[in-house]
């Protein structure tokens, strides 16, 4: 397994990648990560049937992600993916959308072997992990450089395919789009985002400002972030 190294130019939107390839009607799914639950919310509405579970490790999403009343399928829980709160074998699918890397190096072999206690078997894992490349990628480095982290969420990948915790079903790789109508929107989203604390001074400020302004149009800055998803199967 390795990275892949030519041109990737297909554009997806990934959930739509999802639906066309897998069967999530009539499944129990569960989301490791989930954020603002905004992925979560288009995986629970997408047909008949789906039961989701939403987990997050951020206090301050958690809690609000509680006070949505209109997903009656889907529970959120307060968990990481190294301690999922649900009995053995009650999982169809599980989700994980630019989780990885955010789970501790000495916690990643924890996580697949929770994957692997949770899912059915043969039930499957869909682990989505941005590639460190892309214009919107030289934006965040000057911040928030993850090149070591991602690195090691696609190494933890291979060591426990290849050491047979999991199998590898296949890898896609596409451009997600991404659009910030203006730097104040990519400040609420991505520099103040409370799963992660970042502290800039004046001068790193600017330079991160100035950067940004740099892809902007007249709408806006639109990125192509390039993605690499390796879907596994537990054992049989």
């Amino acid at each position: 397994m390795q990275i892949r190294i030519d041109p990737i130019t297909q554009v997806r939107d990934e959930v739509e990648l999802i639906e066309s390839l897998l069967q999530l009607d009539q499944r129990t799914l569960l989301e490791l990560g989930c954020g603002s639950a905004q992925l979560t919310r288009r995986l629970a509405t997408g047909g008949p049937g789906r039961q989701l579970i939403a987990t997050e490790v951020d206090e301050r999403a958690h809690a609000l992600n509680c006070t949505i009343d209109d997903l009656p399928n889907v529970h959120f829980h307060l968990a990481g993916a190294e301690a999922i709160p649900l009995p053995a074998q009650s999982v169809d699918l599980v989700f994980m959308f630019k989780s990885l890397h955010h789970v501790p190096d000495e916690l990643h072999d924890t996580v697949f072997r929770e994957l692997v206690r949770v899912l059915k078997p043969g039930g499957l894992a869909w682990i989505s992990e941005p590639i460190f490349a892309g214009e919107f990628n030289e934006v965040l480095r000057l911040f928030h450089d993850e090149s070591s982290v991602r690195k090691q969420a696609f190494e933890a990948v291979v060591r426990n395919v290849e050491a047979g915790v999991m199998a590898l079903v296949t890898q896609q790789f596409f451009l997600a789009p991404m659009h910030f109508p203006d730097f104040n929107t990519f400040e609420q989203r991505v520099i103040k985002a409370t799963h992660t604390e970042h502290r800039l001074d004046p001068l790193l400020y600017a330079q991160v400002k100035a950067k940004f302004e740099g892809y902007c149009g007249a709408d806006g800055a639109h990125f192509q972030m390039p993605i690499r998803v390796d879907l596994l199967r537990a054992p049989l």
